[in-house]
């Protein structure tokens, strides 16, 4: 008899509406990468959703059919030729190969094409038109999914990260692989519970590494699953800077053939979500503010955080704000920042290490969140920005900043880079030859993961109050197609919804 043989297939990128670029197939090939057919296998020993369902799969005695592998880091939408181009590969793949008795897709959730806004959704009623609805389709899921009706009705079941920052996305990989091998070892029909709710909140306050209100959602969750009858629960925090209709917070729990057992856990789940919806509110700080409650704790470094240039939501990364906003304050501690800025990164690099220049920085890939900042200094460094990921979703994986430099302006040591990467920890500072140790204050670019990256360094951290594409609150964006009745937007319509749910279930 021919063993199993399961089809594993990645598409995984989080989009930006407020961002301008439009992104293609370099765009993940520089950022994270693109791997065709049996290259996917070389994601054996990462981190990664691919890695830990190739782990779960080994000793299960069934064969494995490599669709295609593309991972990037966040960033504006993708060019509609590009995700074409992609999903024919994947579904290229599928169908030229020998028949599959199960599917594993990895996806993030909130990738937004130019001319569709659930991309998702389409792969998976790709892959069903393909495959049928007889063999069962798993997507993982990061959770700040958008989840739609779609990607529900396509799907045997949905698996979603579980802790933020993302350190178990090789156990989510594991956790969805043996989901499948359970279904088809007794096959088990899924029902999908889908509860969704009006929320737009910000991912500041959503740690799962504490007791606070994500980490008490995703607990009770997970308890669920100690009924035998709950087969995967999940409680998504959506991408929150995507301007599509359908969008909003959610929970799925999926079921061994108990629709109505499903859908009414989703929804007391869902319930309690809602309940702690102002537990994830933030106040941020302005940098004079930041800078004086910095100064007042002894040690180094602080954290000055500009989550609104965050690179892992889609963020340029060319922010200049919290550089200029330093200099005006006089501030004479050691400082360390960062900058996406090709052009002044090859001008660095024509002028020599050593040699003094006056350089125009900042703002030049997304203008539209600030004016370029002019800068006297000394070119320090001049690399390729190698580095690899010691951990997180790209775990393992080497990438490039591209052509790199440290220019020094005291007291600032400014990192100017060639190309937007994912932020995990300190990695594109020690790749220059920084240590995080020598400064005072040290601007990050990241909503959450300097919660790992610095652990051990940082003696404290401060959320800025700066202009940019993800910033700490939703109300400072211009949304145009988001529904009305969402939270907080409109808190009155948004309950209403939330009313009306519970009478419908």
């Amino acid at each position: 008899m021919a063993r199993p043989c399961i089809a594993i297939g990645q598409l995984s990128l989080e989009s930006n509406s407020f961002v301008s670029t439009v992104s293609g197939l370099d765009h993940f090939r520089e950022t994270g990468y693109l791997l065709g057919g049996d290259e996917l296998f070389g994601l054996r020993g990462g981190h990664g959703e691919v890695a830990g369902m190739l782990d779960a799969l080994a000793p299960a005695g069934v064969d494995v059919l490599p669709l295609l592998a593309a991972r990037g880091n966040s960033t504006g939408l993708i060019a509609g030729d590009c995700y074409r181009q992609l999903k024919r590969s994947m579904l290229e793949n599928l169908r030229n190969g020998r028949a599959v008795d199960g599917v594993l897709l990895s996806c993030h959730g909130s990738m937004v094409i130019e001319d569709i806004d659930d991309p998702e959704g389409d792969l998976a009623a790709a892959v069903r038109a393909a495959v049928g609805r007889d063999v069962p389709v798993i997507m993982t899921l990061d959770l700040h999914a958008n989840v739609t009706r779609r990607m529900v009705t396509e799907l045997d079941a949905l698996v979603a990260y579980r802790q933020y920052p993302h350190d178990d996305t090789f156990e989510v990989g594991q956790r969805a692989a043996r989901l499948l091998l359970k279904i088809l070892a007794e096959g088990i029909r899924t029902r999908v519970g889908y509860a969704p709710l009006p929320m737009l909140l910000t991912a500041f306050n959503a740690t799962t590494k504490d007791d606070g209100p994500f980490a008490r959602l995703v607990q009770r969750a997970a308890a669920l699953e100690e009924d035998p009858e709950i087969l995967t629960a999940s409680v998504f925090f959506v991408g929150s800077y995507i301007d599509v209709e359908e969008i909003g917070c959610s929970v799925v729990v999926v079921a061994d053939a108990n629709q109505e057992k499903a859908d009414r856990a989703a929804r007391e789940l869902a319930e309690y979500y809602w309940s702690l919806r102002e537990a994830f509110h933030v106040v941020p700080l302005s940098v004079a503010e930041a800078v004086e409650r910095g100064r007042a704790i002894d040690g180094q470094p602080i954290l000055l955080l500009d989550t609104a240039d965050t690179t892992g939501g889609g963020g340029a990364g060319d922010g200049i704000g919290l550089v200029r906003e330093l200099l005006r304050l006089g501030v004479t501690e050691p400082c360390y920042a960062t900058v996406v800025d090709p052009a002044a990164a090859r001008r660095c690099a024509e002028a020599g290490v050593g040699a003094r220049l006056t350089l125009q920085v900042g703002h030049a890939i997304d203008p539209r969140w600030g004016e370029p900042l002019t800068l006297d200094g000394a070119v320090k460094r001049i690399c390729d920005g190698r580095f690899t990921y010691d951990g997180g979703i790209l775990g393992g994986q080497t990438v490039s900043l591209g052509l790199t430099a440290v220019f020094s302006h005291p007291p600032i040591e400014l990192v100017i880079m060639s190309v937007a990467t994912y932020d995990w920890g300190d990695e594109k500072l020690r790749t220059v030859g920084l240590d995080p140790r020598q400064a005072k204050f040290i601007g990050v670019k990241n909503m959450m993961n300097f919660r790992f990256g610095y652990r051990d360094v940082m003696r404290g951290y401060f959320l800025l109050d700066i202009p940019g594409p993800t910033p700490c609150d939703m109300r400072m964006l211009k949304f145009k197609r988001i529904p009305a009745a969402i939270y907080p937007f409109d808190e009155e319509l948004a309950d209403r919804f939330v009313e009306e749910l519970s009478i419908r279930g």
